[in-house]
């Protein structure tokens, strides 16, 4: 009885820890709203349209790009790909939680940056 005690108790202490490490805080993260083609936000090369938010949304909708935000430093992926639109090639904070394994912000809002 003691020894199944035990184990549920260390089974239950286990699953905690687990679940513990599994979730990550929101937080906010700032960069520019771009696409997979572009991942630094830089348009130049591929000139999808005439400023960096007609390129972004082209090379999405024609090539199957993906929206990423990219804060200067690493591009993240997003797991929203509609609000993304309204921002594309423009600042954006969005708060969220980060996926580290995948490198994906699971988008809860997305607001013009300050």
């Amino acid at each position: 009885m003691k020894r199944l005690v035990l184990l549920a108790f260390l089974s239950a202490t286990l699953s905690a820890i687990l679940l513990s490490a599994q979730t990550q805080p929101k937080r906010t993260f700032t960069g520019v709203v771009t696409d997979s083609d572009c991942p630094t936000g830089d348009h130049t090369q591929m000139q999808m349209g005439p400023d960096n938010a007609s390129c972004t949304i082209a090379c999405v909708e024609n090539h199957g790009d993906t929206y990423l935000l990219y804060d200067g430093k690493s591009a993240f992926n997003l797991s929203d790909q509609k609000m993304p639109k309204a921002f594309a090639g423009k600042r954006a904070t969005i708060t969220g939680t980060l996926d580290a394994k995948t490198n994906t912000i699971k988008v809860e809002s997305i607001n013009a940056a300050k």
